[in-house]
């Protein structure tokens, strides 16, 4: 059995929003804000988001939320950019390790191959049908989300070079109407 409520979206930043990584030919683009008088927070790479993802985001049929590692920040630098309200943010749990990875220098697929956020996005979820867009999503990730969700979850994997592209709404679209079917 699935909880109630609306389909969760959570979000990276880094990748997803801010493409980063090795530049397309022509540089990455950047670009103005109506939404955001103040600039960009402070972090210039904000201006490389487009704010056009804003309104398409919050038109989508279901509840978005931060997953990123700017925590806060995201509500700080980035909603306002974006035109978008202020967003839940996913509290990452500080392992023993002493980082909030809890895989210290193991990187970001951990000891066994499974991204260090797959756990808790599935615990915050709490049996609600999710769509994570992030740009080191693994096939690993996949098959644990597969074997420990009780609900329908897209892992979307964005190339971090490009960012959010049509095909990447597409897809996130078409499988929020088919959930909500």
């Amino acid at each position: 059995m699935t909880a109630p409520g609306r389909p969760l979206l959570f979000l990276d930043v880094d990748g997803p929003l801010i493409p980063f990584g090795g530049p397309p030919p022509g540089g990455y683009p950047t670009f103005r804000s109506p939404f955001a008088d103040t600039g960009t927070g402070g972090d210039p790479l904000v201006s490389r988001a487009d704010p056009a993802f804003g309104p398409r985001l919050l038109r989508l049929p279901c509840e978005l939320v931060w997953a990123t590692t700017w925590l806060e920040d995201a509500n700080a630098c980035l909603a306002p950019w974006l035109g978008l309200p202020q967003l839940p943010v996913v509290a990452w749990p500080v392992e023993e390790t002493g980082d909030e990875t809890g895989y210290a220098d193991a990187g970001p697929h951990g000891l066994h191959g499974l991204h260090w956020k797959t756990r808790t996005l599935v615990a915050r979820a709490a049996g609600r049908p999710f769509a994570w867009v992030d740009d080191e999503i693994t096939e690993a990730d996949r098959r644990w989300v597969a074997a420990h969700s009780p609900a329908p979850a897209l892992l979307h994997r964005v190339d971090p070079q490009r960012g959010f592209t049509e095909a990447d709404f597409t897809a996130l679209e078409a499988w929020l109407r088919a959930v909500r079917a």
